[in-house]
């Protein structure tokens, strides 16, 4: 858990101080960054919605840190064939502008009007990452608007920080946003690389595409939400939650080899974090690092199905 920490810091390290807006799709190179066209985009307290299809049971889906609907366009093309799927964009990454005051805070509000102001009916949240503790963040605040949470390698508290006293939780963010501040940008693309390479994917070959795709965010909102992020538990609302929960687990044979860390200590780790939840599942999702459904699209969406199925 202390490298994953470890690695997410060098990534925020990396990101540029003011990114441009990112066009509608990338150069033809980038193969991640084309998206299919939405039925209808509109805006919720500056974040971005964009839905595809319609009917069915309503799906929402939450990019990570630094990253955009291009995390989801292949859970997009798989499921809006058959129902309603909301992939949001957060202020201040993949070219938004970024946010004014705490952002996290922001985004849950944000999440929630969507829920309510569209009246979906019982969704199923779909985070990744930093969209996994939104995920768990408005199932605790809207429990009976809810339907499931999905939360790919995201939890209610950071790994590595689940033993910080409350007082010590402000302080170690603030301490972890200004070194993100101060670290200098002349080889943030090649540290982006890097991070993508040894803790983001196990694929190689998508490593630079995504890199690329990062890079699209804003560094300075990067550092707002990571401070955030890092600030918060929310482990004591777990027994709120009324939906049922779904956590994917990445795990890659030869870094656990590496951090003498077999596959099921990491999933007791991810169930011990996630104690109190009412009904939970946690799954593994072998031969995949953190961007498990690029690695293993193909099992992170039949996760996704059979946990539709259940409902």
């Amino acid at each position: 858990m202390k490298a994953a920490f470890l690695f997410t810091l060098a990534l925020a390290a990396t990101l540029p101080v003011h990114a441009a807006p990112a066009p509608e799709a990338a150069p033809a190179a980038n193969r991640f960054a084309m998206r299919m066209a939405p039925a209808e985009r509109f805006e919720i307290q500056g974040m971005l919605v964009e839905r595809h299809g319609q009917g069915g049971r309503p799906l929402v889906l939450i990019p990570g840190l630094a990253s955009g609907p291009w995390a989801w366009q292949d859970l997009v093309r798989r499921f809006s064939g058959e129902r309603a799927v909301y992939v949001v964009t957060l202020p201040g990454f993949d070219g938004r502008p970024a946010p004014n005051g705490p952002p996290l805070a922001a985004a849950r509000a944000a999440l929630q009007e969507l829920v309510i102001s569209r009246r979906l009916d019982k969704p199923v949240l779909i985070g990744h990452s930093l969209g996994g503790a939104l995920s768990f963040a408005v199932a605790q605040d809207i429990p009976a608007q809810v339907g499931g949470v999905i939360s790919l390698d995201g939890l209610p508290v950071f790994p590595g920080t689940e033993a910080l006293a409350p007082e010590q939780r402000p302080l170690m963010a603030a301490s972890v946003r200004r070194r993100l501040e101060a670290a200098p940008a002349d080889a943030y693309a090649e540290q982006q690389k890097q991070y993508m390479r040894s803790q983001g994917l196990v694929d190689m070959g998508k490593a630079e595409d995504l890199a690329a795709l990062a890079l699209r965010s804003d560094r300075a909102a990067v550092g707002a939400y990571m401070e955030e992020l890092l600030g918060t538990d929310l482990r004591p609302g777990l027994p709120k939650i009324a939906a049922p929960v779904l956590v994917l687990v990445p795990y890659f044979e030869p870094d656990a080899s590496q951090d003498q860390v077999t596959a099921m200590m990491k999933l007791e780790h991810y169930r011990s974090l996630l104690a109190g939840t009412p009904q939970l599942i946690v799954e593994p999702v072998p031969k995949a690092r953190h961007f498990a459904m690029f690695d293993q699209p193909d099992a992170v969406a039949d996760a996704v199905r059979r946990f539709l199925n259940r409902l």
